[in-house]
């Protein structure tokens, strides 16, 4: 089991590959984060020194200031963002890889494949999902014992929850290396068996899809169904809210793939596939069940 984390290849600039990206810099470690290109190498940086940037000034109670500046750059020179994988003959042998692209098995599995092959001595390979199989992710590699599923929350730096999906091949020293490297973070785990939607996917998508459904039937608006979630039942926020900030694209491909899986309790409302078809897929779109801005 390993306990000590020094450096981490994150595989994804986006929402969540950043947000991974900010954690892990602010708990010490050294983090190259990859994407496709140079614009989204770019605003991968830009996305981790902004949430660097706001922490710190939240935590300091206090607007942008030179200790500030000097607080956020420190964290950031541990920070490097580039196109594609780095040599593992280079500087980097990372003690952990996370892969978080796009939410599609095939597309994952060749990350994962060309991550393995790059990184053999690695003993941690993780994949931020919050939905598809970690078995059918695992059969496709060759250490299979070394893969575990860490499925993050967004926003991931507020998030005080990672789940972890152990597959039927994933090792015990695997599972105990996460659970040690969560604590590092400063986060807690839950760990759950492999099984569509895994725990907390499978039971969010159906308080969020009967939420939509609500609508969808004029029972009441957006905004009064999540105020009766969060003062009625304490919720932190309103499952159509939460649908906006995930993105609906997501929600639908979750309930789609949960619906081919476990049956028609899962599968998607019409409102929701319109919605997506149409644009209206939340905060990233500027519009979804609320106007963002």
């Amino acid at each position: 089991m390993q306990k000590n984390f020094e450096s981490a290849v994150i595989i994804g600039g986006g929402t969540m590959g950043s947000g991974i990206a900010q954690i892990f810099l602010e708990s010490g470690l050294e983090i190259v984060l990859v994407e496709m290109d140079e614009r989204r190498a770019q605003s991968a940086y830009d996305q981790v020194k902004a949430g660097v940037t706001s922490r710190l000034i939240y935590e300091n109670n206090r607007q942008q200031s030179p200790e500030v500046q000097k607080a956020a750059g420190e964290i950031l020179s541990r920070l490097t963002t580039r196109v594609g994988i780095p040599s593992p003959n280079g500087p980097w042998r990372p003690d952990i890889v996370v892969e978080t692209v796009y939410e599609d098995a095939d597309v994952k599995s060749r990350v994962l494949k060309e991550v393995e092959s790059t990184y053999p001595d690695c003993s941690l390979l993780a994949t931020n999902t919050s939905s598809l199989s970690i078995d059918l992710l695992a059969s496709r590699l060759a250490r299979p014992q070394n893969f575990i599923g860490m499925h993050f929350f967004n926003p991931v730096p507020r998030s005080s929850l990672i789940e972890l999906v152990a597959g039927r091949e994933t090792s015990d020293e695997s599972v105990e290396s996460a659970q040690a490297l969560v604590e590092v973070l400063g986060k807690e785990s839950i760990l759950v068996h492999d099984s569509p939607g895994f725990a907390t996917s499978r039971l969010g998508i159906i308080l969020g899809i009967e939420a939509i459904r609500m609508v969808e039937e004029g029972v009441a608006s957006a905004e009064d169904i999540d105020r009766g979630m969060v003062l009625g039942y304490k919720h932190p926020i309103g499952p159509l809210k939460l649908t906006d900030l995930v993105g609906l694209d997501i929600r639908l491909a979750i309930s789609e793939y949960l619906e081919s899986k476990l049956g028609p309790r899962f599968a998607p409302p019409e409102l929701l596939k319109e919605m997506v078809a149409r644009g209206d897929l939340g905060k990233k779109s500027g519009k979804g069940f609320y106007e963002w801005k």
